[in-house]
């Protein structure tokens, strides 16, 4: 979906867009959405979010906030996150800009493992993590896994590993067997009952 961005639009109107067209979506539950296709196919209950990078933080945060205050007659049924883009506990002078009005390095919508997160509100019951061996946000994403399994959130999660690629090389070279092996990984989470 699109989203405005920063530096132009700061977070967090980011989220405020996604979580804007995830309840437009949403409005369709019932059949009577202003999107036909959606009225006729879409299956509320076996819904999924997913991003890469910027993007996975926020489908992390649209989960969040399904937990937290609910969405309807939707069932979340789980999060796909790609190489997440999340904060650790040091201060980070591009997050200071792009979003200003952040608490810092312990906002949970940036660093979801910080002190004050609630992981355990996710509102999925089930998670699946990529992560790059050459990506410097590798560790983060592995936090975010360890985290969450020990949040006492009720769900299941898994963290893959691609060993020698970096930060979202499957949108740069989707063709290649890695990038294959991460599509076939997701096809197979969202195909699992």
């Amino acid at each position: 979906m699109e989203y405005r961005r920063a530096p132009e639009h700061p977070l967090p109107t980011a989220y405020d867009d996604t979580w804007e067209a995830i309840k437009w979506a949403a409005s369709h539950v019932k059949g009577k959405g202003p999107e036909p296709w959606l009225n006729d196919h879409a299956d509320f209950q076996r819904v999924f979010l997913a991003g890469d990078s910027a993007g996975a933080n926020i489908a992390h945060n649209s989960a969040m906030k399904v937990g937290v205050d609910g969405l309807d007659a939707v069932r979340i049924l789980g999060l796909v996150l790609v190489h997440p883009f999340f904060m650790n506990n040091e201060p980070d002078k591009l997050i200071e800009f792009i979003f200003p009005s952040s608490s810092g390095c312990n906002d949970p919508r940036m660093n979801p493992v910080s002190a004050g997160a609630e992981l355990a509100q996710l509102g999925c019951s089930k998670v699946l993590v990529f992560v790059a061996g050459k990506d410097w946000l590798k560790d983060r994403g592995y936090s975010y896994y360890e985290a969450l399994k020990k949040s006492g959130w009720s769900g299941t999660t898994q963290v893959v590993e691609t060993e020698g690629e970096d930060h979202a090389f499957h949108l740069f070279n989707p063709g290649c067997e890695k990038a294959k092996d991460l599509m076939k990984h997701v096809a197979s989470f969202l195909n699992q009952e």
